[in-house]
């Protein structure tokens, strides 16, 4: 067995209400009166009331972006390598903030494993060895990163690590995700990058996985994972010269609506569980309009639904931490009377890729 003993959870100082976004997209857009008033409500639809970014320059006039450290030569627009100098400044302290909120000693652990996961940013030495480094631990850790996976990356830290603890008892794991989503803010009219730029925030989770459960720790039941080849071109993301693209189609709600029974129907089989074993659900909140087209095709309601609109309306969109920030909730809530209870928790990305597992808490 393998259990989630902590969660800890870290997000920037720097917290934007949303439509002050919005008011900056569209001062970075140079938008007309109808196009400001069409992109406000856009934003007022994704029902999220703020997010946090490690940039200072979301509630400002576009003329006086900053964008990363003021040394860095901003024409005549940030470049890929520009916006990897501020990742690779920025991330470490969240994810040191993260591990901190853990509220575990982390060195005296005997930690055995690392896992990082992101998607918003990457170099070598990476983010592994200084966490390593900065957190004094042994050096003959062993170090495993995802990277590139998007909203589904922390579900294959949970598996590696699951596979670890269930092959060693004494294994202790490290996983830390980080995603910095607001580096890659693009300067484009398309309705892909108008949505994205709409829903991402930054935010950061580290999570203990171990052999032995403790007090309100989550039990890893069951994984299942698939694809649906329909999605491909409608959920994307690539490397381009002015950052990393997202591509995000309005067609995925409907995917989703259309894939996500038969994936939780088979993730249930192979448990040996149906739907009524399932008390509490942690979906990823990937946007409003997601979460409604899971309640329609699990027939569940908003209310069952409740800590994911909790962290989409607090947080937005933190890609593949983001479901670590909902379980985390889940967490805080419990008493002794949810203990033995069934969590549902599923997350989609790039392929269209559908991820789900069940946990229990203990």
């Amino acid at each position: 067995m393998s259990f989630i003993t902590a969660i800890g959870t870290a997000v920037p100082r720097n917290c934007f209400p949303q439509m002050q976004i919005a008011d900056f997209m569209a001062s970075a857009l140079q938008m007309n009166d109808y196009d400001h008033r069409r992109l406000k409500a856009l934003y007022r639809t994704t029902k999220i009331a703020q997010r946090y970014s490690v940039l200072t320059d979301y509630d400002k006039n576009f003329s006086e972006y900053q964008f990363y450290p003021q040394s860095i030569d901003l024409e005549p627009f940030p470049s890929i390598s520009q916006r990897m100098i501020a990742y690779q400044e920025y991330a470490l302290p969240l994810c040191l903030e993260a591990i901190e909120n853990l509220k575990q000693d982390i060195p005296n652990k005997g930690i055995t494993h690392i896992i990082t996961v992101s998607c918003t940013g990457m170099y070598a030495p990476g983010l592994d060895i200084e966490i390593i480094a900065e957190l004094g631990l042994n050096t003959t850790i062993q170090r495993t990163a995802i990277n590139f996976m998007g909203c589904y990356g922390a579900f294959n830290g949970l598996k590696m690590a699951d596979i670890i603890c269930k092959a060693d008892s004494k294994a202790k794991v490290l996983m830390v995700s980080i995603e910095l989503c607001t580096l890659h803010f693009q300067k484009k009219m398309d309705e892909d990058f108008l949505l994205s730029n709409a829903l991402f925030a930054d935010g950061a989770s580290a999570v203990l996985i171990e052999s032995e459960g403790q007090e309100k720790s989550l039990e890893m039941r069951s994984f299942f994972c698939d694809l649906y080849f329909e999605g491909k071109q409608d959920m994307a993301w690539k490397v381009a010269d002015f950052g990393f693209e997202m591509t995000l189609t309005s067609y995925i709600p409907k995917l989703v609506k259309t894939g996500i029974k038969s994936l939780i129907d088979r993730l249930l089989d192979n448990a040996g569980m149906t739907n009524q074993d399932i008390d509490l659900y942690a979906m990823h909140p990937g946007g409003k309009a997601i979460l409604e087209a899971i309640e329609t095709a699990l027939e569940i309601t908003k209310e069952d639904n409740k800590y994911s609109y909790e962290v989409l309306k607090n947080y937005g969109n933190m890609s593949s931490c983001t479901v670590l920030f909902v379980l985390n909730e889940i967490l805080k809530n419990t008493t002794e009377l949810d203990k033995n209870k069934n969590i549902l928790s599923c997350a989609f990305g790039p392929g269209l890729t559908l991820e789900s597992m069940v946990l229990r808490i203990n």
